[in-house]
């Protein structure tokens, strides 16, 4: 754990000047007397914490920290006790040990969060959504950890609501207001699959802070109507997170993603859990953090089960596979995609909640694509990139994302002229996007075909790919 990195003496939570700037909640001054007993950098306390150096070197030159989140994230990455975090204005925390949900056998105890008040969760959201629209820096600076993925993990296993979702507030909320957020969840989710991510991104996190927030802080509800609410919000939550995901916003996507985890345990949703770790352990695995993939997969499978959706199993099974793939771990790749078809072809598809339309036949063979061209086996990679592409023409990003992995796939395995023709059709889409992450599978196309470009064809795309995307850096 990035923790160890400091090396924090066991009695350095229990010193008076620690106290003291604890309770003024001065983290400038926390940071330099970290810094001056661990010997720590600012990039290693920046680390630790999940926040980048140079918003690190601010807060020590005195830019104040006030949102509850960060201190969380900063409490959590520095390990305080629970004297220092309740000094601090936190809740404490509790000793767990990880559930057996990861199956790892290099699993520890760590140090998890106390069953917290469903408010705070949703306190903690709504004060994400208002920094993202407000554009604050700290969002900005926020890096991507894998170990920040490990206490939520853990809270959806462990905690356990003490209290109903009911609140006495000034405006009523009933299922109009959240068949609102329902339709506009649909309607967002389907301009981020025909146009990227970064096309909505802004109206979705305005929603949420402007419309949505007012009714989960102010509103007035009853317990049933409080989970279904929550549940909603928790999607639409959710969907921002994977929005930034796709802009390569990947430090603010892991947060999103966090609280709408958060949120989904608080309404009791197991089925939208398992799909919100499903989305973690993809993000994981696409930073190579394969073995955070792997457990957050495995997590997402056992809220699956406990959601007693198959065709949830056989999506948090793929991307299991897809984590073992990318680490190289061929046989544990076959059985978890082996374990995948045997769970869709099981699966009652006709109950299937609204965000789960896009797992089908199409993605299933573009997974299995993915999985065997970072095994390296060109030929079962193509026969199934090549199946992907009968698919649903509304996910464009989709499409362009099968048509560059196919064209990849023909590139490396000896096949220049044709991975150039494919590689136009998905630069053609990719145009019509505002997708990170279709930009860089043109661009790694792109890299793969330098070695040919003495091919017309193959130079050709290379300065088409220039003039559309700009020359690379």
């Amino acid at each position: 754990m990035l923790l160890d990195h400091l090396r924090i003496p066991d009695n350095l939570w229990s010193r008076e000047d620690i106290h003291v700037v604890l309770a003024a909640r001065d983290i400038g001054a926390l940071f330099r007397l970290l810094a001056r007993h661990t010997g720590a950098s600012q990039t290693r306390i920046g680390a630790a914490v999940g926040l980048e150096q140079g918003y690190v070197s601010r807060i020590i030159a005195g830019r104040r920290v006030t949102s509850i989140d960060v201190l969380e994230r900063i409490a959590n990455g520095c390990g305080m006790p629970d004297e220092a975090r309740m000094a601090l204005g936190l809740a404490p925390r509790q000793r767990a040990h990880l559930p057996d949900t990861a199956d790892n056998p290099r699993s520890r105890h760590i140090d998890a969060p106390a069953n917290r008040s469903w408010r705070d969760d949703v306190r903690a959201a709504a004060q994400l959504w208002e920094g993202d629209v407000n554009r604050r820096e700290m969002l900005r600076q926020t890096v991507f950890s894998s170990t920040a993925y490990t206490l939520p993990a853990l809270r959806w296993f462990t905690a356990t609501m003490s209290q109903p979702v009911e609140q006495e507030g000034h405006r009523a909320v009933g299922q109009p207001d959240i068949d609102t957020i329902r339709q506009m969840t649909a309607t967002y989710r389907r301009l981020d699959n025909q146009y990227g991510g970064g096309h909505a991104r802004n109206n979705v996190t305005r929603f949420l802070h402007h419309e949505v927030a007012p009714l989960v802080t102010e509103g007035r509800y009853a317990p049933a109507t409080g989970r279904k609410l929550l549940t909603a919000v928790a999607e639409l939550t959710q969907l921002a997170g994977w929005q930034a995901y796709d802009m390569a916003e990947h430090g603010l996507a892991q947060r999103y993603l966090t609280h709408a985890l958060d949120l989904a345990r608080t309404a009791d949703d197991a089925g939208l859990g398992a799909e919100i770790l499903a989305a973690m352990s993809h993000q994981a695995t696409y930073l190579g953090h394969t073995t955070t993939g792997v457990d957050l997969a495995r997590a997402a499978g056992r809220a699956a089960h406990r959601a007693g959706i198959t065709v949830l199993t056989a999506e948090a099974l793929v991307m299991e596979a897809h984590a073992h793939a990318a680490a190289r771990d061929e046989h544990a790749c076959a059985t978890a995609l082996h374990q995948a078809e045997q769970a869709l072809d099981r699966a009652d598809r006709s109950s299937d909640p609204q965000w789960l339309g896009y797992f089908d036949e199409a993605y299933l063979s573009a997974k299995f694509g993915h999985c065997f061209t970072a095994l390296g086996r060109h030929r079962h990679a193509e026969r199934f990139a090549t199946r992907s592409l009968r698919m649903d023409e509304r996910y464009v990003r989709g499409k362009a994302f099968n048509l560059a992995l196919l064209a990849t796939i023909q590139a490396r395995h000896g096949e220049p002229d044709r991975a150039s023709a494919v590689g136009a059709q998905a630069l053609t889409l990719t145009t019509q996007l505002r997708s990170a992450r279709a930009v860089g599978y043109v661009r790694d196309l792109q890299t793969d075909l330098l070695a040919h470009r003495s091919r017309p064809a193959v130079r050709h795309f290379i300065a088409r790919v220039d003039a559309t995307l700009g020359r690379r850096r």
